[in-house]
């Protein structure tokens, strides 16, 4: 189970959250107008995706995937989001939403809430995933190191 609270999963549980559950808390967060600086424009753009090799173990980069960063001020405290595609209002809201948690706004119990949600979502869809095609697994053996 993923912590909200905890940066790293709360970066991931953002990008797979709704944009408009996003905007909606970003739309909530800036109600009482506090300052906002916007110190990354959220702009689409390519980023390496680097995968492991399953034989040899080596890295590799699998190829460029659309990724839309934002990042802002929001009252003193940083907050960033990086979303899959192009994504700019995501973005933006997602880095509100981070920096908002990060400051523990008045909003953040519902923010955790709603991530926790989009966490639990997650696992049941890997859950029905894994059901599915576990009877479809291939098991492949490897000839390394044999002469």
């Amino acid at each position: 189970m993923v912590d909200p609270h905890d940066r790293s999963d709360r970066f991931e549980l953002i990008a797979a959250c709704e944009e408009g559950t996003l905007a909606r808390f970003a739309n909530n967060v800036l109600a009482d107008d506090p300052p906002l600086s916007v110190r990354q424009e959220p702009r689409p753009q390519l980023l390496l995706q680097q995968v492991r090799d399953p034989v040899e173990r080596r890295p590799f980069n699998l190829g460029e995937v659309v990724v839309t960063p934002a990042e802002v001020d929001l009252d003193g405290t940083r907050g960033f989001a990086m979303l899959p595609g192009k994504a700019e209002r995501a973005a933006l809201s997602g880095a509100i939403v981070d920096a908002a948690v990060a400051a523990g706004h008045a909003e953040t119990p519902e923010i955790v809430a709603a991530l926790e949600d989009v966490d639990a979502r997650q696992r049941e869809q890997r859950r029905r995933d894994w059901a599915e095609s576990k009877h479809t697994a291939v098991e492949f053996e490897t000839m390394e190191g044999q002469e």
